[in-house]
């Protein structure tokens, strides 16, 4: 391997990065397509060490909602519908409201968050994202509210006893971008166009000062090529802009799909004590100006995907669910096969 040669520093943010990503435990990938003409398309990757038994929800405007708590919890009504991507059908993983307005969670092992004797009211992070998807329509919008900090969030334990703790990223049709982490207890903010890319551990601010090293040797010349979230990171950001840019909105999901599958892990990769070497297990791609939400699944070969214009959010339409897990075979446009549903309930801390 040849580094560049006016920096010995370099060398060694590289090795600090494979140490750190070899050290932590984390999944996934998100990055922002900023095509020409405002094509704004957003992708994520969820990488896990197990199913999470993902379906898909339309949820209306006018739901009353709660942080997912039988006391203290945030309380809030939906001025948005959105359709969300749920995992152990407990929480809120990703999704995309129809504002354009999308949010995904990462797994971040670093996550720090106010303490159980903060007595402001409360929110599950599995809650987290859906109450971005309802409140907001702007990332702007998003950063001006959060960083009041009225409430405190709160990690759960998942299902296969892994710590659910996370960090949030948005986008919004105009391409901008916000970034929300915990750190010391304290919600720290990330905001504008530039982030374009969020993997996971070491914190978001180490991770773009890892990044820069890659950026000075030109993805053109060498990137790395492990499924380690520094190296990730790297490749994401890197080929998100490389890759074709286009106003044919077609074209652009195509190549945020393209791009979601190079920083993806094949199916059957993984290590049990360490989340960050696990399997992708589903891709979801978001084209926020034609606003079509798209998902795939890792053990089907189709991809299926649901169009806002048809959809009706108000409050009478009720929530309705698209059964896929347990049926892969399942593709194209699925935007009439939502069926009525009870809405799932957050996943709490025991």
């Amino acid at each position: 391997m040849r580094f560049a040669p006016n920096c010995p520093l370099l060398l060694g943010l590289a090795i600090a990065s494979a140490a750190l990503a070899a050290t932590t435990a984390e999944a996934c990938t998100r990055a922002v397509y900023l095509g020409p003409d405002g094509q704004v398309v957003t992708g994520r990757s969820m990488d896990w060490q197990e199913d999470m038994h993902t379906n898909l929800w339309i949820f209306p405007r006018g739901m009353a909602r709660d942080g997912g708590l039988d006391s203290g919890a945030v309380q809030w009504k939906s001025l948005y519908g959105s359709v969300v991507a749920s995992v152990y059908e407990g929480a809120t993983a990703d999704g995309m409201n129809e504002k354009g307005l999308v949010a995904n969670i990462l797994y971040l092992a670093e996550s720090e968050y106010p303490p159980a004797t903060d007595t402001r009211p409360v929110i599950t992070v599995c809650a987290w994202t859906q109450y971005v998807l309802d409140r907001f329509a702007t990332v702007a919008e998003a950063v001006e509210e959060l960083r009041k900090e009225t409430f405190r969030v709160q990690a759960i334990t998942t299902p296969n006893g892994r710590p659910g703790t996370v960090h949030l990223a948005i986008s919004d049709p105009s391409g901008d971008s916000a970034i929300f982490e915990y750190v010391g207890g304290k919600l720290v903010v990330h905001h504008g166009r530039q982030y374009q890319v969020m993997t996971n551990s070491p914190l978001f601010d180490q991770q773009l000062a890892l990044n820069r090293y890659w950026e000075e040797i030109g993805g053109t010349v060498m990137l790395p090529g492990t499924n380690r979230a520094a190296d990730r990171f790297a490749r994401a950001s890197f080929y998100v802009n490389a890759c074709q840019q286009s106003a044919d909105p077609r074209e652009a999901v195509a190549d945020v799909f393209s791009v979601m599958r190079n920083v993806g892990v094949p199916r059957g990769i993984s290590t049990p004590d360490k989340p960050n070497i696990a399997s992708t297990i589903w891709r979801t791609v978001a084209d926020q100006k034609q606003r079509v939400y798209y998902y795939e699944s890792t053990f089907s070969p189709s991809v299926v995907w649901v169009k806002f214009a048809d959809l009706d959010f108000g409050p009478e339409s009720g929530v309705r669910k698209l059964q896929l897990d347990g049926d892969p075979d399942r593709a194209g446009n699925q935007t009439r096969e939502f069926q009525p549903a009870v809405p799932f309930r957050f996943l709490r801390q025991k």
